[in-house]
């Protein structure tokens, strides 16, 4: 474990002074005590306030609704779970045996959470500027691909909008499944726009967030 913890410090570019915050935010509440779950709170809170100085000097001519967009997009658990995923977080997390054997490393769910609490762990071992600079480093890629001109629309709204412009009937959401135990689940939600005969199928940790998914990948389909 030493040897994971010590590989992600250096891809976060800090190194801990109190090594048992990183050890805390990188444990399942599945695992045992002291778990991530208050830095998850902390971390949200934190993670927010950076994103939105990073947004408010990166795009000085958004107004404040697209500013709140953009950030929705930024912070939601497909970006925490892509950002974790390129850290390698999922290899040093402390899961129990159930959450290990059922892939937990793997969910966006498990993998956002913790992100959110290493940020706080962060903050809570170098304070706000440390978490700042970090959240800056982390998310990077992320904000170098956001189009101001898109507003940071949703991919529902986009899509609700591209077919009004076109006179298209607008997509309909249905239920395909849910996975996972009650405390874990994830649901499998189809978009489906009739009149190109389009159906695709997003998976998320709300309903809401496969229902975003499964807009993104019929909006990627109706632009190829």
């Amino acid at each position: 474990m030493t040897e994971f913890t010590d590989c992600l410090q250096r891809r976060l570019g800090h190194v801990f002074a109190d090594r048992a915050l990183l050890m805390q935010a990188l444990t399942h509440r599945s695992f045992g005590q002291p778990n991530n779950e208050r830095f998850e709170f902390l971390g949200d809170s934190v993670l927010n306030c950076a994103m939105s100085m990073a947004l408010f000097k990166r795009f000085p001519g958004l107004r404040e609704g697209d500013l709140s967009r953009v950030r929705s997009s930024m912070v939601c658990q497909d970006a925490l779970a892509r950002v974790a995923t390129d850290l390698g977080l999922g290899s040093c997390l402390q899961l129990g045996e159930g959450e290990l054997r059922s892939g937990g490393f793997r969910r966006p769910s498990i993998l956002a959470d913790a992100l959110e609490a290493l940020i706080a762990a962060v903050f809570l071992d170098a304070g706000f500027e440390a978490a700042h600079a970090l959240v800056g480093r982390l998310f990077e890629p992320l904000l170098a691909e956001v189009d101001p001109a898109a507003s940071g629309k949703d991919p529902k709204t986009a899509l609700q909008e591209w077919l009004q412009g076109r006179k298209i009937a607008l997509p309909t959401y249905s239920m395909v499944r849910v996975l996972g135990e009650a405390h874990a689940q994830e649901f499998e939600v189809a978009c489906e726009v009739p009149k190109f005969s389009l159906r695709t199928v997003g998976r998320g940790s709300s309903r809401r967030a496969a229902e975003q998914q499964s807009a993104a990948l019929a909006l990627v389909q109706l632009n190829q």
